[in-house]
């Protein structure tokens, strides 16, 4: 089966497009949908309903997703497979002795990536999300799993084309959006940069777990005798969240086979 241009404009032949990218790359054993209640992924998950193949879907709890996140996701996709992990994000920063970065996010590897192997994970990664996707494929190999496949259907969509999709599908999506967030992923994510003081202006108790967890972190790194810039965890918070912290450059992952 030829795999159709995506020369087309109109919202209708970007979802041909991408139902039959979804058919042409589901095995026998089916799709393993990455689910994370965010609009991109909702897209997604309707579009491999749609396409009437085999599937089963996972969201995988970071243990720092919004309270109305949570409840969106129990309301309306009660049938996603929800995944504990087995360390909380401020247990890894602890083990880590470091705080997650924007070059160095151990926490997608151990709260997000997990699952999947041996499949073809679909996810709603586009091109015009950041520099670094645009260099993704909509169908790629895995860097750390050579039994794993990513499938990107609609990696080519616009902010605008995902939100048309979900009007005319009449698709529920979680309030914040309504709310002034364009991103409801992690909170404190270093991805978003100085997005994070309004997440913790509108969710304090998380900057306090971040705070507490990095009082722990520095105490352990003097244990462990590795050289420390900060006496606690404030100091440590503060540099976090400063410009310094916020410009090192991030590291995608990027997975840059693409299926011919």
């Amino acid at each position: 089966m030829a795999l159709i241009e995506n020369t087309l404009y109109g919202i209708e032949d970007k979802v041909a497009i991408a139902i039959q990218r979804i058919t042409m790359h589901c095995p026998e054993s089916g799709l393993y949908v990455a689910f994370s209640g965010g609009k991109d992924s909702q897209v997604i998950l309707d579009l491999v309903q749609r396409s009437g193949v085999k599937y089963d879907a996972h969201f995988n709890i970071t243990t720092v997703d919004s309270p109305e996140l949570m409840k969106f996701i129990r309301k309306h996709y009660p049938y996603v497979e929800r995944h504990r992990p087995d360390k909380s994000m401020w247990e890894l920063i602890v083990e880590k002795r470091m705080p997650p970065t924007r070059k160095v996010r151990y926490c997608c590897e151990a709260l997000k990536e997990g699952g999947g192997a041996g499949r073809v994970v679909v996810t709603g990664i586009r091109w015009e999300e950041s520099s670094k996707r645009s260099k993704r494929r909509y169908f790629e190999a895995c860097m750390r799993s050579k039994t794993k496949w990513y499938l990107n259907p609609i990696i080519d969509w616009s902010d605008q084309d995902v939100w048309e999709y979900i009007h005319s599908r009449n698709l529920p999506y979680c309030e914040l959006y309504d709310q002034g967030f364009s991103r409801i992923g992690c909170i404190g994510c270093p991805m978003a940069g100085k997005k994070r003081l309004t997440q913790f202006a509108r969710w304090p108790g998380f900057e306090r777990s971040y705070r507490r967890a990095f009082d722990k972190c520095v105490v352990k790194r003097i244990v462990d005798g590795l050289p420390t810039q900060w006496e606690n965890g404030n100091e440590m918070f503060d540099w976090w969240m400063s410009d310094k912290a916020i410009k090192e450059d991030p590291n995608q992952g990027c997975l840059i086979f693409e299926d011919q």
